[in-house]
């Protein structure tokens, strides 16, 4: 929105066609998002704890958590507001990227906030059914991919790129359909397995995030993409400024999140981001990539998994309780040693997966 403004005052003023250039409106996208964030936080907060909408804690899981009964929830709908009022400020809307990541976003977000209104405003300890939950991702996933199949004008574009491999793509045609529904479904839920402690899940999406806007900006860039040896998609750059919007929300979002939190993120924050970082990897066809920089969303799936499959089959449970950083907690690890030694695992995944643009 503010781009046309720009566009506008450009005429009489030279100076202001300084907001074309996509990395300037990534970083004020950032810094507008992490603005907002603080702003609605605490009346966010204070609006939360007046009408009671506190976390439930569960009587089989760590005692440390049972302090934490009560604590308002949802509040990762001020991400969701700050993403959505920032990108609308500050990215070109004629861009049907930006349009399509949005969509997505607020969708899943819009999926996780009923399952919350059912479960802490309408005291449904079901909230939304596991089926009904997965019927609506599977919709909104099988839009967006056939939207974005349906719209691909290049080969590369419906292609799975190898990590650390030169030139090595496989096409994958009709079945591109399902491998994105798979991402952003999967994407989805990962995160929302992830989101358990206090600032857990939000640094890791806020650091991938971040390289996600790299790879945006780079496969966008006819001379980095050819340099780097990505596909260039043109207008895929413009996603470089959601993911600035995505790191500023984050970050504003943990100022609340971090331990001891005064506010939990809720399905409505989790299961949107997710869904956004399963998009934007598909955008910049990185999905692989994300697998890599998300290891720490993959491990907690995957003991999610064997956890399930290992008590229908045998009766018996791997892990003390799962995701696997409750596991860790019941081990006796502290909570805030967890926590910092799972971002720092993120570090170093996000670091690999942005190494592949050199290494191959």
């Amino acid at each position: 929105m503010l781009i046309w403004l720009a566009e506008f005052l450009t005429h009489y003023y030279r100076a202001f066609s300084v907001f074309e250039y996509i990395t300037l409106r990534a970083i004020l996208a950032a810094l507008t998002a992490l603005v907002i964030a603080l702003l609605v936080g605490p009346m966010m907060i204070r609006w939360l704890a007046q009408y009671k909408v506190g976390q439930v804690v569960r009587n089989d899981g760590p005692k440390s958590h049972f302090s934490k009964a009560g604590t308002p929830t949802m509040g990762g709908a001020m991400i969701l507001i700050a993403i959505a009022i920032t990108t609308l400020l500050w990215s070109d809307l004629k861009n049907p990227y930006v349009w399509i990541v949005l969509a997505v976003t607020l969708g899943f977000g819009f999926i996780g906030w009923v399952d919350d209104y059912r479960k802490l405003i309408l005291n449904n300890s079901k909230g939304l059914s596991a089926r009904w939950k997965y019927f609506w991702q599977s919709v909104i996933g099988l839009l967006a991919a056939i939207f974005l199949y349906l719209h691909a004008t290049t080969p590369a574009e419906t292609s799975l790129l190898m990590p650390f491999l030169k030139n090595i793509a496989i096409p994958l045609g009709i079945f591109y359909i399902l491998f994105v529904y798979l991402v952003i479904v999967g994407a989805s839920n990962a995160v929302n397995l992830t989101d358990g402690l206090d600032g857990l899940a939000i640094m890791p999406i806020v650091l991938v995030g971040g390289a996600l806007g790299i790879f945006a900006y780079v496969t966008g860039h006819i001379k980095f993409a050819s340099y780097l040896a990505v596909p260039y998609i043109p207008g895929v750059e413009e996603i470089a400024v959601f993911c600035g919007a995505l790191v500023g929300s984050g970050l504003g979002f943990l100022w609340f999140n971090a331990y001891p939190d005064q506010v939990f993120m809720g399905d409505v924050c989790a299961l949107g981001l997710g869904a956004a970082l399963g998009v934007i990897a598909v955008l910049v066809r990185q999905e692989l990539v994300l697998f890599i920089m998300g290891g720490v969303f993959v491990v907690e799936t995957i003991s999610v998994m064997l956890q399930v499959a290992s008590f229908k089959l045998t009766g018996r449970r791997i892990f003390r309780m799962a995701p696997i950083h409750h596991h860790f907690e019941l081990q006796g690890w502290p909570e805030p040693r967890i926590i910092v030694r799972f971002w720092i695992i993120t570090v170093v995944l996000v670091l690999l997966g942005l190494a592949t643009l050199k290494l191959r």
